[in-house]
């Protein structure tokens, strides 16, 4: 998927891929040369790798370039999450019950969570995207789970420092999306749910949040315009929350970046964003305030990724043989890979994402599953059979969707070990048809010597009688 974008029109592209991405998209010299010799005036951060990075925003800005982002002491007040949270509490933010201290003593954070409470997170203080997490039940784990916590923080951030925060059972991770100009003005475009998530990475986003009652959207949102104006925001971002079922919500983060989801606010707001973003770079106000801005009807994104649901979610390398995505009505696709191109180690496996709108919620449910019926992915495992089972399992679908329902219903969600080889074996039959060498007869006939499908009548190596 795209991490950075570059705004000009270049005669030719300018391509800094390389087989890891510390040699390419963490390289900022070679993205600011790669800027400045395209041609470009303004440089949009993507929602990957650098995207809230206060060093790359300033070296853009430095260059003469225009940032399509938050200021970088924004990016630098909201990027470590222990100063966040000060930040957040000074303005009136309500914040989950925690712990944080520079000195990282073992026994202050065990004495700390004896009177927060068990059960306790373990988060890291630079984190994001869900690492550096654990959730410790008992007083015995904390010390494993401090030293796990920032063995991965350290390895993920280059900061091993983590915080304490009581975990909310059955808490429900809604986040708003808000925007403000550079004229002081600030509004938030209502919420997005993404509950259902795996390792605390999220899977599926929908708008409107199923929790939500009008009166706690209406104080959710105005505790994000709250947060985006205590760092003088200016730009896109997202202010995320965990709400209990009670209703009471608590500040988590805030991402001074566009998200992965963002699709589903534009569905049902009816806004372009990245438009948005660029026209608030140019120095243009905002077209609207908040009492102009509605949501209508519901709209749900499925993240389609490249991985093994029942070996853990892990990453599936490998060449994409055939990827035919859905269309129609309600449904749109982001991706950035097609048929031929190869899913690594190195960059976050996610194929594409899948997004649909109806005026309801069921209706939405209903388009998204046929929309994943739909998509035909061969060369590579993926998690299209799992995201079908999880929105058409009843607690789903009733929107009794918590940040353990995928834990939770596991092996409900997981499909059955005879139900996998098949699409294996027709991966491999194509991949045999597609890749074969050219037959020897038909050169010299006006045939290309390599050809991408072959006619299989005309081989001759006996596959007939296999």
């Amino acid at each position: 998927m795209p991490t950075h974008g570059m705004c000009s029109s270049p005669t030719k592209p300018i391509c800094s891929a390389r087989p890891t991405p510390r040699t390419a998209t963490l390289n900022i010299p070679k993205l600011i040369d790669a800027a400045r010799r395209s041609g470009a005036d303004c440089v949009h951060p993507g929602y990957g790798f650098l995207s809230e990075v206060e060093d790359f925003a300033q070296a853009v800005l430095d260059a003469g370039l225009v940032w399509i982002g938050p200021p970088p002491e924004a990016i630098r007040l909201m990027g470590v999450k222990t100063e966040a949270r000060a930040l957040m509490g000074r303005a009136g933010v309500p914040l989950v019950p925690g712990y944080q201290s520079d000195a990282q003593n073992d026994a202050d954070f065990v004495a700390a969570a004896d009177q927060i409470g068990y059960p306790v997170m373990v988060k890291a203080a630079g984190g994001g995207g869900g690492k550096g997490i654990r959730v410790v039940y008992e007083r015995r784990d904390l010390p494993e789970a401090l030293a796990a916590a920032r063995r991965e923080a350290l390895h993920a951030f280059g900061d091993p420092r983590v915080f304490l925060e009581r975990y909310i059972e059955h808490g429900r991770h809604i986040e708003v999306q808000v925007l403000a100009d550079q004229f002081g003005h600030t509004v938030h475009l209502f919420e997005r749910e993404c509950s259902a998530q795996r390792r605390h990475q999220k899977v599926i986003e929908e708008s409107p949040s199923p929790l939500l009652t009008p009166e706690i959207r209406a104080r959710m949102g105005a505790a994000a315009v709250e947060a985006a104006r205590a760092v003088q925001y200016v730009n896109a971002g997202t202010v995320e929350f965990i709400a209990a079922p009670t209703g009471e919500f608590y500040f988590l983060e805030m991402n001074t970046r566009l998200q992965v989801e963002h699709p589903v606010t534009e569905m049902v707001t009816g806004l372009d964003l990245v438009k948005l973003q660029i026209a608030i770079a140019a120095g243009e106000p905002l077209p609207f305030t908040q009492a102009d801005l509605t949501q209508r009807g519901h709209a749900i994104e499925c993240r389609l990724y490249a991985e093994d649901a029942p070996n853990g979610f892990l990453p599936a390398v490998g060449t994409l043989l055939e990827f035919i995505p859905p269309s129609g009505l309600g449904v749109r696709v982001d991706s950035g890979v097609g048929a031929g191109d190869a899913i690594t180690i190195h960059y976050d496996p996610m194929i594409a994402k899948l997004i649909v709108y109806d005026w309801t919620r069921d209706g939405a449910i209903q388009r998204m599953d046929a929309a994943l019926r739909d998509t035909v992915i061969l060369g590579t495992t993926t998690n299209l059979t799992f995201l079908r089972a999880l929105i058409n399992h009843p607690a789903f679908q009733a929107g009794e969707v918590d940040t353990n329902f995928i834990e939770t219903h596991l092996a409900e969600l997981l499909p059955p070990e005879s139900a996998l080889p098949k699409a294996a074996l027709i991966a491999a039959a194509l991949h045999d048809l597609t890749t074969s060498p050219p037959d020897p007869l038909s050169q010299g006939r006006g045939r290309s010597e390599r050809y991408s499908v072959p006619d299989p009548w005309a081989r001759t190596d006996g596959f007939r009688i296999g």
